[in-house]
């Protein structure tokens, strides 16, 4: 490990790697992130309708996917745009996911509807804006749920894992680290992919790592290109918007696959996945922490 991390990251004693915590699992029923299997999580950035995320879920389960993303409250920068169905998308989210077998995530943006979203998620997902959601963080400690936390769009790794450490302080061991790409000078794309970040975050933590292509992205062409990328580089699984219909989409379908874009994706994946799966089963894996039933 290069000397300047250890003394960068291994303040955050809760969430670096060292010899007592080389490896946590986050176990969610019977799936396991962090371990041998390349967990993937897709579906539409906001719930819309009953057959949307009916539709949705079955397409992903039948592809491949463990897990039911969807968004119930959307943190929209404009005030115009759709802010999701709220308690309404939260019943159908769970409705879907438990019809396909599917876990489901979905995003937290606030401490006070921690408990409500707790009662329908299997993980809690915190978004890029709310990194620094110190109330709401501290609130996710004690949900009794994993918590996949993204990094902020100017954050740092020290930031990252900062953020991280306030969760585990509070009680909750059960934390995914999310990559979704910064924000640069680099206009081409939504965001900047720090792929480097999944390899440096394996090295000084112990949490598991996911990569969201689709907002690293923005663009829909190019989110296979950097899935397989998260994959060559050790990446635990992808966060990936997908859409009956990704053209009328109320919220982000210019980076949202639609069903047979995302059975290709998934199967273009697989080499990559075969190629790493060898060192994946031979990581360390001394400890584990239990999810939601």
């Amino acid at each position: 490990m290069n000397p300047k991390w250890n003394g960068q990251f291994s303040c955050f004693d809760l969430v670096a790697k060292n010899a007592q915590h080389p490896r946590t699992i986050v176990r969610v029923g019977t799936l396991e992130i962090g371990a041998a299997d390349f967990v993937v999580m897709a579906g539409p950035c906001a719930v819309e309708s009953e057959a949307q995320i009916m539709q949705t879920a079955e397409a992903v389960a039948k592809a491949g996917a463990r897990v039911l993303r969807g968004g119930a409250y959307k943190p929209r920068s404009s005030p115009y745009a759709f802010q999701g169905l709220g308690v309404e998308g939260l019943k159908l989210l769970r409705k879907a996911g438990d019809s396909t077998g599917l876990a489901v995530i979905t995003e937290v943006m606030s401490e006070e509807d921690v408990d409500l979203i707790a009662e329908y998620a299997d993980i809690m997902q915190v978004g890029t804006r709310s990194m620094e959601n110190y109330a709401l963080l501290e609130a996710l400690g004690g949900c009794g749920r994993p918590v996949l936390l993204k990094r902020g769009m100017t954050a740092t790794l020290e930031e990252f894992l900062r953020s991280a450490q306030v969760i585990a302080a509070a009680g909750n061991p059960q934390i995914i680290l999310c990559e979704r790409g910064i924000r640069t000078f680099e206009t081409a794309t939504r965001n900047t992919l720090d792929i480097s970040a999944v390899p440096v975050l394996n090295a000084v933590s112990h949490l598991p790592v996911i990569v969201d292509p689709s907002h690293a992205a923005g663009v829909r062409s190019l989110v296979p290109v950097l899935a397989r990328a998260a994959a060559v580089v050790g990446a635990d699984g992808l966060l990936v918007e997908v859409h009956p219909c990704p053209e009328q989409a109320l919220s982000d379908g210019n980076q949202s696959l639609n069903f047979r874009e995302f059975r290709s994706m998934m199967s273009d994946l697989q080499p990559y996945l075969d190629l790493q799966r060898g060192s994946r089963e031979l990581r360390p894996q001394l400890l584990a922490v239990g999810g939601a039933d």
